[in-house]
């Protein structure tokens, strides 16, 4: 599948293999398409936001081989191989992801634009603070490695590259800190 967005077809196009949510897909790609593009208009999957589509919203964050990354900024291209979960692939068995009913428990959303991201975000967060690696308001005598306890400057410090224009912050913080 080429995706083109919107421009003349240059005729640069490159061969990569994806596993999203899963599943594996073998995509012909225009060079330039960002990920975020390809999931959205080459696989449907529209869970993922453009918001600024310049990599500071966040709406667009998916996770990346278990990483959190900003899909508006990757270059589709350079990921073959890779692995990616989108908000539609967390959840399994039929219900929700932990985290997903957490925002719902907590009603951690208003207008729901941001979401998405928020949510792929808070799944990071938490293996991160779980393998102990640093934010920039952890505790410097924090020992090397420990998990990292989420209080809420921690969380609001960890998910600082994701906006809500709404102001949902004080039930997103509230739903993360339920999680750990």
């Amino acid at each position: 599948m080429a995706v083109g967005l919107g421009t003349p077809d240059t005729g640069e196009t490159s061969s990569v293999t994806l596993e999203v949510n899963g599943e594996r897909h073998e995509l012909r790609l225009d060079n330039r398409a960002a990920l975020l593009d390809v999931l959205r208009e080459g696989l449907g999957l529209t869970g993922s936001k453009k918001g600024c589509d310049h990599g500071q919203c966040g709406a667009c964050t998916v996770l990346v081989d278990g990483r959190r990354v900003n899909s508006c900024l990757l270059l589709a291209v350079a990921l073959d191989g890779a692995r990616v979960t989108t908000v539609e692939g967390l959840a399994g068995d039929g219900g929700p992801h932990p985290v997903q009913q957490a925002f719902l428990d907590r009603d951690a959303f208003q207008c729901g634009y941001c979401t998405p991201g928020q949510i792929c975000s808070t799944v990071a967060v938490l293996e991160e603070a779980a393998q102990g690696r640093p934010s920039a308001v952890t505790d410097p005598g924090h020992p090397v490695g420990e998990p990292v306890p989420l209080t809420g400057d921690e969380i609001r410090e960890r998910l600082s590259g994701n906006l809500c224009r709404c102001g949902a912050y004080p039930n997103i913080v509230d739903a993360v800190r339920d999680l750990s």
